[in-house]
């Protein structure tokens, strides 16, 4: 059985992770949506909401699993037996930074990376850009799922 973990903080979810989540579901017989917790990081939605927006979002799709975890990715995926990492690439300086980590992560425990590259209708999509909008009242509807938007109303 081929199972990945993508592994974020979707803080929120946005399209730009949709994208990446659809089109790996046929590529995986498993897809766990890891949200990961750094403590010295500032979030703008707590673990649960983010689980919950995720949850409704893929509401009818078996084959993901939403969970949270804290520590390095790669630990995770020792723990869990998973040998797969998904991770979405939107520009050339993605792919640097995530380069070094799947590295880093083969090097570490044998575990490979997939990159997916972001649809062009969705590249520009970052959950930064997202909760920027959403603080200052801007319309985030065009960015994140439905599902989304009817839960930070």
């Amino acid at each position: 059985m081929k199972i990945a973990v993508f592994p974020g903080s979707f803080d929120p979810i946005t399209l730009g992770h949709t994208d990446i989540i659809n089109r790996a579901l046929p590529l995986f017989d498993q897809l766990i949506i890891a949200i990961g917790i750094n403590v010295d990081k500032k979030y703008m939605f707590d673990v649960d909401k983010r689980k919950q927006m995720i949850q409704a979002v893929y509401q009818n799709e078996p084959k993901i699993t939403v969970t949270d975890y804290t520590g390095l990715t790669v630990d995770f995926c020792h723990k869990h037996h998973l040998k797969f990492i998904l991770r979405g690439l939107r520009n050339p300086a993605d792919f640097e930074f995530e380069k070094a980590i799947a590295q880093t992560n083969r090097k570490l425990g044998g575990v490979e990376t997939v990159f997916l590259l972001t649809g062009p209708d969705t590249s520009y999509i970052s959950s930064s850009i997202v909760r920027d909008i959403y603080r200052n009242g801007g319309d985030v509807s065009s960015l994140v799922p439905p599902e989304v938007v009817k839960m930070i109303k």
